[in-house]
């Protein structure tokens, strides 16, 4: 009985590392990740006259009314490839759009992000910023992998307004 353990331990000791010697090939794996933009509204937004219809996937869709047609309105980015944000009103021509501060929410945003960010002198093309990957790492809900873009828009009247983000490469 004990010459059969002893035998059984030799037998793992030598044997099973030789035949796993001889099994040893190489693996390759590829893999590619879908370009991701999600864009939503700072969760501390709070304006009277606007009313946030949508938020979240890549599109936020605003409503503004009353007598002040003019809003700061903190959109929230995060991509893991380059990004474009257009702006499409529905009901009234914009008079005014710009970029009027821009942050990192955190760690997990890029440092090439707030640096590498595009605002087009003029907003013919409805193209209101594009700028490289933002988030390195986290999820769609993290607090900390955003770049935060706040926008001043003036419209003429009372309108709804939707932002627009798609993956692509920033235009230069």
């Amino acid at each position: 009985m004990r010459c059969r353990r002893i035998f059984t331990l030799m037998a793992v000791l030598f044997i099973v590392p030789a035949i796993a010697r001889t099994q040893t090939g190489r693996v390759a794996l590829k893999a590619t990740v879908s370009k991701t933009v999600t864009l939503s509204v700072a969760p501390t937004f709070s304006q009277s006259n606007v009313d946030v219809v949508s938020s979240g996937g890549n599109t936020v869709q605003i409503t503004v009314s009353g007598d002040d047609p003019v809003i700061r309105i903190p959109l929230l980015v995060r991509s893991n490839s380059s990004f474009k944000i257009s702006a499409e009103s529905q009901t009234a021509e914009l008079s005014q759009l710009s970029v009027v501060d821009v942050r990192a929410t955190g760690t997990l945003v890029s440092p090439q992000a707030v640096n590498g960010l595009n605002v087009p002198r003029n907003f013919d093309s409805n193209l209101v910023v594009s700028g490289p990957r933002v988030s390195l790492g986290g999820t769609l809900d993290s607090p900390n992998n955003a770049l935060q873009i706040t926008l001043l828009i003036r419209l003429p009247a009372h309108g709804s307004l939707t932002f627009v983000a798609t993956a692509g490469s920033p235009i230069q």
